[in-house]
């Protein structure tokens, strides 16, 4: 049996999504669902962990899913127990995440308006770095031992990335699943809270990894999060002006993807 873990700031969006898939599932399910509309909580570890401690059942695997998130089948829930039961040394697995071999999304995910996928498509459990954080599902017993770190995570990113990286040192296992799943949300931009936390996940973990593989790019234990965080604005308005420039017309959209190229080639190098 699954625990589903949820925190939630819009009823709508959650009863839309992941509430109604919840509810057509073929298995028994315990859901923990978190208002947070009125700000209670002040980070995503320091909610769910609440939440975790008021799990009531006998659950095997705790799940913490967003809000916005939605399951394409009725057997979705039985289907990733059995898929859990079956993983050696399992410490943590996602419906999405990034490893140094492949060194881009892996996912069968949707997301966005219109639904789009991206990524890497697999058909089995596959052994990852990290996973993201819109779905998640850890062992209860591997839970119970170490939760999230409300310490280093102390806002809304990068908690099961660090999770992700602490398994490891336990000689635990991070998979992404094989299983179809909506998400209504996309990436994003990433704020400067995010980059607060990258930078101590950076710093605990440089001893261990040079490079660390997330859903949102690859980040360099050895450099500075400052000048990372400039290579990444830089790189996102340059191809917001690209776009614009393909979209009028001043320049071919041939030319654009010969530059993405050359980029993404000089970004694996780096």
């Amino acid at each position: 049996m699954i625990a589903v873990v949820c925190v939630y700031n819009n009823k709508d969006v959650f009863e839309k999504y992941l509430l109604k898939s919840l509810r057509i599932q073929s298995v028994r399910f315990e859901l923990i669902a978190l208002d947070n509309s009125t700000g209670t909580f002040s980070s995503a570890a320091q909610a769910l962990n609440h939440g975790a401690r008021n799990v009531q059942t006998d659950s095997a695997y705790i799940m913490f899913a967003h809000q916005d998130i939605s399951f394409r089948s009725t057997r979705w829930l039985e289907d990733v127990e059995s898929q859990l039961n079956a993983l050696p040394n399992l410490g943590l697995a996602g419906v999405a995440g990034n490893n140094e071999k492949e060194k881009r999304l892996i996912s069968n995910i949707t997301y966005g308006m219109p639904p789009r996928s991206d990524g890497k498509r697999i058909d089995a459990p596959l052994s990852v770095m990290t996973v993201d954080e819109c779905c998640a599902i850890i062992p209860r017993e591997v839970f119970k031992k170490r939760p999230f770190d409300e310490e280093a995570c102390n806002n809304w990113h990068l908690y099961v990335v660090e999770y992700c990286l602490h398994i490891k040192t336990l000689g635990l296992e991070a998979y992404v699943l094989p299983l179809d799943l909506y998400h209504v949300s996309t990436t994003g931009s990433l704020n400067s809270a995010y980059f607060s936390t990258l930078q101590k996940v950076l710093m605990r973990y440089k001893s261990a990894y040079k490079k660390i593989y997330t859903s949102s790019g690859c980040w360099d234990t050895a450099t500075p999060v400052m000048g990372q965080r400039l290579a990444y604005y830089t790189k996102k308005y340059f191809y917001g002006f690209s776009r614009w420039l393909i979209a009028t017309g001043l320049v071919p959209a041939w030319m654009q993807r010969k530059k993405r190229k050359r980029l993404h080639q000089l970004h694996q190098d780096r």
